[in-house]
């Protein structure tokens, strides 16, 4: 279902499992509330339940809006930086919270950035694992949605998961007629671009969120950003450059 990206499975699955338990899930990757990330205004989403639908709207929940859900649409609104935090957690397994820097010190001279001591998510290892290979599959697989913007380099790979939100109501009409093209629609009414992803696939240092809004599908217009992004992030990173000559430092000019 992720390597296709096959809106039906997860119809099938939300149908088994229910909206409330999707929200439960969602929100210990950081999605449906403010991640707490060091900025003033952060939005914190909406990811639906039946009490939400029933204080916010005040109709009860229908079948269908489960199924509308489980693939982001509905009621459901993120932001890149929640995506990104998902991302980040999926990857690791722990509750990453993102901070603002200009830069991390090493502990010691020469040694390696401090890590966070993040906790642990309450989800089972094995779960993670299933995550981990379906989003490699995504990128590395010949028939992955992303494969087109995959990194090459060895121990460089990403592992990623497209999107494509739509914005605006297709009639049943429309439907019967065909619908009409993303290309052939006025720019506002253009179909949202999304990918996210970690890298490297095996040892995850580094996760990225890209929404190009009406810009089409994600495979074909975000992966690519992502793609380089996540290239020339690791390109710049310290431990993936060749370690160079230690040259001894003294004075100029020897004094006889």
């Amino acid at each position: 279902g992720i390597k296709h990206s096959c809106d039906v499975y997860f119809y099938e699955v939300s149908r088994k499992v229910g909206v409330d338990n999707i929200a439960a899930m969602a929100r210990q990757f950081g999605l449906g509330e403010p991640v707490g990330i060091d900025l003033y205004g952060e939005k914190g989403g909406v990811i639906p339940t039946r009490d939400w639908k029933l204080a916010n709207i005040g109709e009860p929940w229908q079948g269908g809006e489960t199924l509308v859900a489980s693939i982001g649409q509905g009621f459901v609104l993120t932001t890149p930086l929640q995506l990104a935090v998902m991302t980040a957690r999926l990857a690791t397994g722990k509750a990453v919270t993102p901070r603002l820097t200009r830069g991390v010190r090493a502990e010691a001279e020469g040694g390696d950035p401090p890590t966070p001591d993040f906790a642990p998510l309450d989800i089972p290892a094995s779960h993670l694992r299933l995550m981990h290979e379906a989003m490699d599959a995504v990128s590395n697989h010949q028939r992955g949605t992303a494969y087109r913007a995959r990194i090459e380099d060895e121990g460089w790979e990403l592992a990623g998961k497209t999107g494509t939100s739509q914005v605006r109501r297709i009639t049943m009409a429309e439907r019967a007629a065909g619908v009409t093209k993303n290309e052939h629609l006025p720019w506002r009414r253009r179909d949202h671009a999304l990918f996210v992803c970690y890298a490297p696939v095996h040892k995850p240092r580094y996760c990225c969120a890209v929404v190009v809004e009406h810009g089409g599908g994600g495979s074909k217009v975000a992966a690519p950003i992502a793609r380089d992004i996540m290239i020339e992030v690791q390109r710049r990173d310290p431990a993936a450059r060749p370690s160079l000559p230690i040259v001894a430092s003294g004075p100029a000019v020897q004094q006889g």
